[in-house]
């Protein structure tokens, strides 16, 4: 398999929707309690870098599976279809990278404790029922709020967690967990917008297939509405995160990139095309996340 076709497969591009939240969560976690556990974070990654890559194997594998009505869709559209993969070699590559994360998780929960257990069980739950299984996620109306809720703040939360767990200072309650929820916010929207983007650029394609996302459900009107209201949602959110001091003030910074989302949202509204517009949500969820990041680490430094 040449480099090119196992990124495609592996869908490296996407991958910033793990890695910045799991940035953000590293930050968040030094700029309230000045608390790095390295060894465990590195692992971590490790281990949701892999499991990352193998979900996306998952979601080709089987969409390529479940499409044995629609040959076109597999000789046009699927990675695997399109590069002539071998199917059982896929399966496998899946499978060893699923492994693999599995043990680097055991062996981290084996050092930091059982919160860390059921967080990751949840992730590997949605990462292989998102599109495995008798009635997968993305073919359903949930998809969009699963992806958020799991990249945007499972993965912030768990970076968290990894990095305060032996920290005296953290107090693991209600107000811990609901903080964390509220100054991921953003992300989880952003992250949702994406998926939620894809469907209403995909939605003859998903009908075809058998899909009836929240696109079917509500429509390309209705989904538009919420894509724009999710953007704003998430503004708002970063905005009372500051103002209640999870988030350092120098993230204001990230309002700065409004009118770009904004115009990205608006031409992708108007003409929702995969090909042509659809990049422009993707650019959206780049940058958020993005500065983001820089502008909290701008934070910290300052904090420091």
């Amino acid at each position: 398999m040449k480099p090119s076709v196992f990124f495609e497969l592996v869908e490296i591009k996407a991958k910033t929707a793990s890695v910045f939240p799991f940035l953000m969560g590293t930050l968040y976690s030094y700029y309230h309690w000045h608390s790095i556990n390295l060894l465990e974070l590195l692992l971590f990654f490790l281990a949701m870098f892999l499991f990352n890559m193998a979900v996306d194997i998952n979601d080709n594998y089987w969409d390529y599976k479940n499409a044995t009505g629609v040959e076109s869709f597999r000789r046009e559209t699927n990675v695997i279809g399109v590069n002539h993969l071998n199917i059982h070699m896929i399966g496998w590559i899946d499978f060893s990278f699923t492994l693999i994360s599995a043990i680097i998780g055991l062996f981290i929960v084996y050092r930091t404790g059982l919160p860390l257990l059921y967080m990751g069980l949840f992730s590997y739950a949605v990462g292989f029922l998102y599109a495995g299984g008798p009635k997968p996620i993305n073919r359903g109306p949930f998809g969009e709020f699963f992806a958020g809720f799991t990249m945007g703040f499972v993965i912030y939360l768990i970076a968290i967690y990894i990095n305060v767990f032996n920290s005296p200072e953290a107090i693991l309650d209600f107000k811990f967990y609901g903080d964390a929820l509220l100054s991921s916010l953003l992300t989880f929207f952003a992250i949702s917008n994406l998926l939620l983007a894809n469907n209403i650029a995909d939605e003859q394609e998903d009908k075809d297939l058998g899909r009836k996302t929240i696109v079917y459900y509500l429509g390309k009107g209705n989904s538009m509405f919420i894509l724009k209201s999710l953007y704003i949602l998430g503004f708002f959110a970063l905005i009372c995160s500051i103002i209640i001091g999870l988030l350092p003030k120098t993230m204001l910074i990230v309002l700065l990139i409004t009118p770009i989302v904004y115009k990205n949202t608006k031409a992708f509204v108007k003409n929702p095309i995969k090909k042509k517009t659809f990049p422009m949500i993707i650019k959206n969820l780049f940058l958020i996340t993005l500065t983001e990041v820089v502008t909290f680490f701008i934070g910290v430094l300052i904090h420091f």
